[in-house]
């Protein structure tokens, strides 16, 4: 990537209110609800009980510690990730878009949510409700004058208002031994078991723990956000704008973030937005989404859990429909389907928003490299990505590869790999490229060096588990 010398130098800004700091916590959030909260805990939950719930609550913790590392890096460079990583190794964008397009263009979450739709309205077939619903997402991120604010009211609006009612029926439903055996379940304790179940699928504890949260290069995307959204020095970085903004004009934007200078202001500075913005992602992020995803898992052991037949695909949660339908009525059952339906919904617009930025802004660095560019016209390649996934998913739909939860489990095995590689990146990019009064602490060091282990050696577990034992 061409890189100037004579950049010119912006003053660190001036932390912001606290208040207009929420927002991309809500947005990385939303990208996990589909997979991990929704899905895969619970399918666990219904088939094993409450035991694996400590699974879910570590996994959504190393995602936090995860993210606010990618935060730091656009906090203090005003630039995602990618252009930081591109600049220290030039094949990451080639690695970056093979790896997101073969993780999440397995459209898994977008074929629950259709199969939960169908059930809702009494359908059968769910692959043409699939099809409708991807065009469907293709138009609303089309649409927005820019495509982050668009993205946070949606997903916002949508946790706001699911996420109670989901608390809601769990308190009704629920009793107070079931109250007990998921408090014995964040500490390992099961029914006959201790942390791991007899019988459980590696691949899918595995799967379940990598979307505890968002998962995969999705995690990136938070610097994307963070950087959109105006925190620190990506006040001064230009806002991807919709489709149909802008009619006739050619929009270029500049990828590499602005520099500063290192004065005790500056680091004041930093420190207070630091603080601020890691109180704001442990809020949304951790607490709503440690919530979510136990609340979830509660209420499919309620429902479920004695039932025999939950291992078929995701048929657990039209069971769970259905027992919620016959305590309360058949209105609440089928609230609770239509409330799943849009959740998965809008977490797969979340993530075919991510995706292609990811795969968008890495296509511009390789070009802005080659061609020697310092700008890129991002929204139009942003666009291509965006509609050629819908079309793959078309395509895959048309095929006849449709059940859920077979590619929910592939495509978070694959994402489990690809977020080994890139903690790993980021941590380098954070020692290297970040002045060393923002860069993390040894015991944050220590702490992301665990985790990248873990994933490491759990990944090659489950590979060599799946193809060579």
């Amino acid at each position: 990537m061409h890189e100037s010398s004579q950049k010119r130098k912006q003053e660190f800004p001036k932390p912001i209110p606290f208040k207009r700091l929420i927002g991309p916590s809500f947005v990385i959030l939303a990208l996990g609800l589909g997979s991990g909260e929704v899905i895969l805990w619970p399918y666990l939950a219904s088939n094993y009980g409450l035991g694996i719930a400590w699974g879910a609550l570590l996994g959504i913790t190393f995602q936090y510690f995860i993210n606010m590392e990618i935060e730091r890096y656009a906090l203090v460079k005003g630039e995602s990730v990618f252009v930081g990583i591109g600049k220290l190794w030039k094949s990451a964008p080639y690695w970056f878009i093979l790896s997101t397009f073969v993780g999440f263009g397995l459209p898994g979450i977008i074929a629950a949510s259709a199969h939960v739709f169908a059930s809702f309205i009494g359908v059968e077939s769910f692959e043409w409700i699939a099809i409708a619903f991807l065009l469907g997402i293709g138009v609303i991120l089309s649409s927005g004058k820019t495509v982050y604010g668009l993205m946070e009211k949606l997903t916002r609006s949508i946790i706001l208002i699911g996420v109670p009612l989901i608390f809601l029926l769990t308190i009704v439903l629920s009793q107070k031994a079931d109250w007990g055996a998921l408090a014995g379940g964040l500490i390992g304790q099961g029914d006959g078991y201790t942390f791991f179940p007899e019988g459980v699928a590696l691949a899918t504890f595995l799967a379940a723990f990598a979307y505890s949260g968002a998962g995969g290069n999705l995690n990136l995307t938070q610097s994307i956000y963070v950087k959109e959204k105006g925190y620190g020095m990506g006040k001064y970085a230009t806002k991807l704008s919709g489709l149909f903004h802008k009619k006739g004009v050619r929009e270029e934007i500049q990828l590499e973030g602005t520099d500063f200078d290192d004065t005790p202001e500056a680091r004041k500075r930093f420190s207070v937005w630091w603080k601020r913005i890691s109180l704001e992602h442990a809020l949304v992020f951790w607490f709503i989404g440690a919530i979510s995803i136990l609340l979830l898992m509660l209420l499919a052991y309620v429902t479920t859990f004695t039932l025999n037949g939950n291992t078929e695909g995701i048929s657990f949660v039209i069971r769970e429909g259905v027992a919620i339908g016959e305590a309360l009525g058949p209105a609440f059952g089928a609230g609770f389907l239509l409330v799943v339906a849009v959740m998965l919904f809008q977490t797969q617009l979340g993530v075919m928003d991510s995706t292609s930025r990811i795969m968008a802004e890495n296509a511009s660095i390789s070009y802005m490299r080659i061609k020697k560019e310092t700008s890129v016209p991002l929204s139009k390649i942003y666009y291509a990505f965006l509609w050629g996934q819908i079309a793959f998913g078309v395509l895959l739909f048309l095929l006849g590869l449709s059940e859920p939860k077979f590619l929910l489990v592939l495509g978070a095995v694959i994402n489990a790999i690809a977020m080994f590689v890139h903690i790993g990146l980021v941590s380098i990019l954070n020692v290297r490229s970040i002045p060393t009064f923002y860069q993390p602490s040894l015991l944050r060091r220590m702490l992301l060096g665990g985790i990248f282990l873990f994933f490491g050696v759990f990944s090659v577990i489950v590979v060599a588990n799946q193809f060579f034992l």
